[in-house]
């Protein structure tokens, strides 16, 4: 049943590889940019409130396929911004990550605004008190505790991650998507053994991340 693994046609690992680099760039990309769109939903400038709301509720409602062939035939093919790749590989590869990290931004966003709002408001004003300013009080007081409150969320928003990936297939990224569709055409004979062989590889991906991550939220929780 597994015999077209022996041949040395198809690269699993190589593809998984791919999906992995993928996660781990995104999974930075993301945190960072929510990070600094949760500080603009809870800011005092109405002007970065606007902003930051505004993001979220359209980037959020709009289908992760759509962003990422969006930014190839944008930002690629129409303004040539191909940023720094040299070839249709890494470019593809790049602007993948830089739409999953677009995209996914939203959902730390939401979840890292959840664990601000668990932090007691009276923290923040006592740090006013004191002369602190609002990036003080952000960065120094709320999102430590904040980060600590949400990290199973933020596990979810990981995994969730981990999956979308295969979005990426859509633009020729050579991640484990785009793989299985060459399996599939290939080898019809074997279609419950490949879907065996992704789903399994998926799975070895994502539950030691969720397992993992729910033990660190036991940990560092935030003791109320």
């Amino acid at each position: 049943m597994f015999d077209f693994l022996e041949s040395g046609q198809y690269d699993l690992l190589g593809a998984f590889w791919v999906t992995v680099q993928l996660t781990l760039y995104s999974a930075v990309g993301s945190l960072l940019w929510g990070t600094v769109l949760a500080g603009m939903r809870v800011s005092p400038v109405p002007l970065m409130r606007a902003f930051g709301t505004a993001y979220v509720n359209l980037v959020r409602n709009t289908p992760l396929t759509l962003l990422i062939i969006g930014s190839s035939l944008g930002l690629s093919q129409t303004l040539g911004f191909n940023m720094g790749g040299s070839t249709f590989k890494e470019t593809g590869f790049r602007l993948a990550v830089l739409a999953l990290s677009a995209y996914t931004g939203t959902f730390v966003c939401e979840a890292l605004r959840s664990g601000i709002n668990t932090v007691p408001v009276g923290q923040a004003e006592a740090a006013r008190a004191l002369g602190l300013s609002f990036f003080q009080v952000l960065t120094l007081i709320v999102l430590p505790q904040a980060f600590r409150a949400v990290i199973a969320p933020l596990a979810n928003v990981l995994i969730a991650l981990t999956k979308n990936t295969t979005v990426a297939a859509a633009i020729g990224v050579a991640e484990a998507a785009l793989l299985m569709k060459e399996m599939i055409e290939n080898e019809a004979d074997a279609l419950f053994a490949v879907f065996g062989i992704f789903a399994l590889g998926f799975c070895l991906l994502t539950l030691p991340t969720g397992l993992l991550l729910g033990w660190v939220a036991k940990r560092v929780a935030v003791k109320r």
